[in-house]
Formats: C-alpha cells, structure tokens, sequence
C-alpha cells in the first residue's frame, strides 16, 4: 500500500471521527433541551392550552406521554438548531476561506432566529385566522370534541411548514454566495415562485380565498425580501472579487 493510498485512508478516518464526535456533541445538547423542555412541560402546555377557548381532551393515558414528549422534542430541535449549525460550520471551517469562514458564521444566528419567526407566525395564524375560521364553520350541529392529539398533531402541521418556509432567504443568500443562484435568476422566476408559495399556502391553510392570501402575501414579501439579500450578496461578492484583482 503507497503512502499516498495510507495517508488518504488516515484523513478520511479523522474526518469519520470527527463527524462522530460533533454528532454525539449536537446529541448531547438535544438531549439536555430535551429534558429542560420536559422539566417544564406543563407551564407550555398551559401555554398553548390558554390561547384556546375550549378544553382538550385525551381517549387513552398514552395521549399524556405522548403529547409531552413530543412538545419536549420540538424545544429540543429548536434549542439544538443553533448547536447543529455550528457543529456543521465547524467540520468544515478547514475547507473554507477566511472571508468564506466570516460569510458562513453570520447565517448561523440567522437560521435559528428565522426558524423561530416562523414558527411564531405560523402560530399565530393558526391561532387568529385558521382555527377561528375552522370553528366558525360549527352551527351548533356538532358536538365539538377537540383531542389533544390531533389538536397538537394539527397545529405542528401548520407551524413547522411556516418555520422551514422562512428560511428560505438564508437558503438563498448562502446559495447566492456559492455562485449557485442570482437575483436576475430569482426576478425571472418570480411568477413561478409566487404560485408555488400561493400553492403552499392553499395546502397549509382550509379552503377560503381569504386565509390563503392572508397567508400567501406575507410568503410574497418573504420572497421579494430574498431576493434583496440577494443583490447585496452578489454586490459585496463582485466587490471582494474586484479587489482581489487589483491586488
């Protein structure tokens, strides 16, 4: 076996173990959000249980246990976010240029912050729009009977979308800066764009005109605000370009 054929095998072991190791890092800190969610389970719960003018109601003890562990989970994937980007930037901080490293760094607190925008607007419009809509629809004909299950299971499958959806500019912006996507491109796309967002919020939201665009606009501005990170990304990339030349 060469030297050459050895040392590869050495590197690729080292950066096998080093993956490990930021893995069981990021494990850890889920974990301990995971417990501290957990630990104060019952003030969320009673958190969410008061923004609702009705009671939840469970048809089996499991509900309980279910319903905690799965708000735990998700204060530990939001707490764990920043942990996880950074444990990524880390393993390939090697690879990266001093200005790529500075670039990279910056999206991390962005990530996260954005992340949490959406899950609080997405509540938000679950709370003030699509539930009060949804109720609305109840005449007194049925027996209102709302389980925590698939109370919560509902509301997940309105927030979550939303907090993946505004991550959309640091996509762009990172995907701008690797020379992937441009805002010529994006301006061109817009109309595409804008019907996959009016779609998505047609999927997230019950069937009335209202809700949709009440949830559509503010994808909309999302969108338009994206590809105004944009621009400036690919100003300040042709700018350090430029000075690199003259040097």
């Amino acid at each position: 076996m060469s030297d050459t054929q050895t040392d590869k095998e050495m590197n690729l072991v080292g950066h096998l173990s080093e993956l490990r190791n930021r893995i069981i890092v990021t494990g850890l800190f889920f974990i301990l959000f995971f417990i501290l969610g957990f630990i104060y389970i019952k003030d969320i719960y009673g958190f969410f249980e008061n923004d609702i003018g009705f009671q939840l109601t469970i048809t089996s003890p499991g509900d309980i246990i279910r319903i905690y562990i799965t708000i735990a989970g998700l204060i530990g994937i939001v707490g764990t976010l920043p942990i996880l980007c950074l444990q990524l930037w880390l393993f390939i901080k090697p690879a990266l240029s001093k200005t790529e490293r500075k670039v990279s760094l910056s999206y991390i607190p962005a990530v996260f912050f954005l992340f949490l925008i959406g899950l609080v607007f997405g509540y938000f419009m679950f709370i003030k729009l699509i539930l009060p809509f949804l109720l609305s629809m109840n005449d007194g004909t049925f027996n209102e009977l709302f389980t925590v299950d698939k109370y919560f299971r509902f509301l997940f499958q309105i927030t979550i979308p939303f907090a993946l959806l505004f991550e959309i500019p640091v996509i762009i912006m990172f995907l701008t800066s690797l020379g992937i996507l441009s805002p010529q491109f994006l301006r061109k796309m817009r109309k595409y764009a804008y019907f996959i967002l009016l779609i998505v919020g047609a999927l997230v939201t019950p069937p009335d005109i209202f809700l949709q665009l009440a949830v559509a606009i503010p994808l909309f501005i999302l969108y338009e605000v994206s590809i105004y990170l944009s621009s400036i990304v690919e100003r300040r990339k042709k700018r350090r370009h430029k000075q690199f030349m003259e040097e």
